[in-house]
C-alpha cells in the first residue's frame, strides 16, 4: 500500500495539463472513462494500487480533467509559466495529502475537485 500516493513528482507531471473547451464526443469520453473511477476513497485506490503509482496517477489525472472540465477551466489562464505550473502543481499535491491525511475514507473525486477549487482559488 502507498504510504502517501499523491506526493510524487511522476503523480505531479500529470495532473495539470492546459484544458481547452472540448468537442462534446471528446467530453463524453472524458465522462466515460472517469465515472467508473468515481468509487475510489483515498484509502481504496491507495490499497487497489498496491504500490503501482501509475495507477494512482492515471486516476487521480483523469478525475482532474473533468473537475477542470466541468469548471470550465484552462490552467493556462492561471499559469503561463514553467514556474507558476510547478507552484500549482505542488500546491494541488499539497491539498491532495492533507485531504487524504485528514479523511481517508473521502471520496477521491470530491477530494480531487476540493482540491482544484483550493489551488486556483475559487
Amino acid at each position: 500500500m502507498l504510504a502517501n500516493p499523491f506526493k510524487s513528482s511522476i503523480c505531479a507531471a500529470f495532473l495539470f495539463a492546459p484544458s481547452f473547451a472540448l468537442a462534446d464526443e471528446a467530453a463524453e469520453q472524458m465522462v466515460k472513462e472517469a465515472l467508473p473511477l468515481m468509487h475510489y476513497t483515498c484509502a481504496s485506490i491507495a490499497e487497489e494500487a498496491d504500490g503501482d503509482e501509475e495507477f494512482v496517477v492515471t486516476v487521480v489525472r483523469k478525475m482532474t480533467a473533468l473537475s477542470l472540465y466541468n469548471r470550465q477551466i484552462n490552467i493556462e489562464d492561471h499559469a503561463a509559466t514553467d514556474e507558476e505550473k510547478a507552484q500549482l502543481r505542488e500546491t494541488f499535491i499539497a491539498a491532495l495529502s492533507e485531504a487524504c491525511a485528514a479523511d481517508k475514507n473521502a471520496l477521491l473525486g470530491g477530494v480531487v475537485d476540493n482540491a482544484v477549487k483550493s489551488t486556483l482559488g475559487l
